[in-house]
This record gives structure tokens, C-alpha cells and sequence, in this order.
């Protein structure tokens, strides 16, 4: 045998190799591989949906405590401006020389 036949014998087994081998996979195998794959996919989609609902409750409560936040901070607003009038009308009395009624 020439030198080129040994060299074509590896190709020629690797292309009836490839050909033996190749095919179309059927429908239940296909299933098969698929099936541990769709259960986690399942299930991943399951702990988004909890994670989901989870995280819009704590924006709602977030939102919530801003809103009450906001309505402590005019409250207090309000009262530091009801002090600084009494401080003053105080101020003023100490300044005439008489005492506030207690």
C-alpha cells in the first residue's frame, strides 16, 4: 500500500464514524433530557414569583412609612413654629419684668 492510503484510513474511519453515530434523536429521548431541565426551570419560576410578591409588600410598606414619615416631619413642623411663638411671647414677658402664669 502507498504512503496516501494510510494516510486516508483515519479520515475514512473518522467519516464512517460520524455517519454511524449521527442521527436524529427521538421525540421520548428528547423528553427524557428535557424533563429534569423544565422541573427547575419550574421551580425557579415559582421562587421568582414569591420573591416578586415579597419585594412589591416591602415597597408598599416602604412607600407607606415614607408617607408617614412626611406627615410626622410637617407635624413636627408645625409644632417647632407653635414653641418658637411661645419662646418669644416668653421672651418678650422676661423683657416687660413679668413672670408667665403658670
Amino acid at each position: 500500500m502507498s504512503p496516501t492510503v494510510y494516510k486516508r484510513i483515519p479520515a475514512a474511519v473518522i467519516l464512517v464514524g460520524a455517519i454511524g453515530l449521527g442521527g436524529c434523536a427521538s421525540k421520548s429521548y428528547v423528553r427524557e433530557q428535557i424533563a429534569p431541565v423544565s422541573q427547575r426551570v419550574d421551580a425557579l419560576e415559582s421562587r421568582l414569583q414569591e420573591t416578586d410578591g415579597t419585594a412589591k409588600a416591602a415597597l408598599a410598606e416602604a412607600q407607606a412609612a415614607s408617607g408617614q414619615a412626611q406627615n410626622n416631619g410637617q407635624r413636627l413642623d408645625q409644632l417647632n413654629g407653635r414653641v418658637d411663638g411661645m419662646e418669644q411671647r416668653m421672651q418678650a414677658q422676661e423683657k416687660r419684668g413679668k413672670r408667665p402664669r403658670n
